[in-house]
């Protein structure tokens, strides 16, 4: 990523941080005042986290780390946002909840954290920020012990080609294999598309299914499974609708295309 690239995106998450915040999204209240912002799927998926030395890569401001910590995991967050990191201090600090929290390029991540760590998490919404899956798997390898997972729930990107017209039918807009940085200011932020953003213009990259996976397996990761889901983390499209679940989910009997996936890996022994 070049450093101009690196500072519009910065300046956009250190901006929407702040909004991202006061959100129902994200249920600030409700975390502080016990609960978590984990769903089902991660918990279920990656399991019991207890005592095990954890690193939440691209953290945002700290809620998935800290509720990990709450599930008995030794947490380390790293995102490069100085006001993300800071405010995850803050909710760190009110809650007394153990855990470090580091302000750094996810690219510089083997060398400003002190590994190993038995897990590495990330999730919703972190590749198309990283213009280099390879480098981006191979930092994974590197901070993993021998015998140590890798967990990612995180957006289809069979997604992010599509676009829902007023007529509510999807139509091919983006590409699938994409080459080039995506530069885009677009309103707002996924939690309030009203809100007013002075940095809206963001870098992004687009990869295909097939580049997570490869850049995985050539970082030397095992494969333990690849789900796929008709659901997603946002209300992505208008025709979504939000279930009990907590995801958004296509009308009933219309799951048209895979809107989340997630992977398991881990580091051979």
């Amino acid at each position: 990523m070049t450093d101009e690239y690196r500072a519009i995106n910065r300046a956009h998450w250190d901006e929407v941080t702040a909004i991202h915040v006061r959100s129902r999204f994200y249920d600030v209240a409700g975390f502080l005042a016990g609960g978590s912002s984990l769903r089902p799927l991660e918990v279920a998926e990656l399991g019991d986290v207890s005592g095990q030395r954890l690193l939440h890569l691209q953290c945002h401001f700290g809620l998935d780390t800290l509720s990990w910590a709450r599930r008995g995991a030794i947490v380390t967050g790293l995102d490069f946002s100085p006001q993300a990191i800071a405010l995850a201090e803050s909710l760190r600090a009110q809650t007394g909840l153990s855990g470090r929290f580091v302000c750094a390029d996810l690219y510089d991540a083997s060398r400003v954290l002190a590994g190993p760590f038995d897990i590495v998490f990330t999730s919703y919404g972190v590749l198309v920020w990283l213009p280099d899956l390879a480098r981006w798997a191979q930092i994974i390898a590197q901070l993993l012990r021998p015998g140590g997972t890798f967990y990612i729930a995180e957006e289809h990107p069979i997604a992010n080609v599509f676009e829902e017209g007023a007529d509510g039918v999807l139509r091919a807009t983006y590409p699938y294999f994409g080459q080039e940085p995506l530069i885009s200011e677009d309103e707002g932020t996924y939690t309030d598309r009203d809100a007013p953003v002075v940095h809206r213009r963001t870098v992004a990259w687009l990869h295909p299914l097939s580049e997570v996976v490869s850049s995985l397996l050539a970082a030397g990761l095992r494969i333990e499974f690849l789900h796929e889901f008709p659901y997603c983390m946002y209300r992505k499209f208008p025709s979504l609708a939000q279930r009990t679940d907590g995801f958004w989910h296509w009308p009933a009997g219309q799951d048209t295309i895979p809107l989340l996936f997630s992977l398991r890996a881990t580091k051979p022994a």
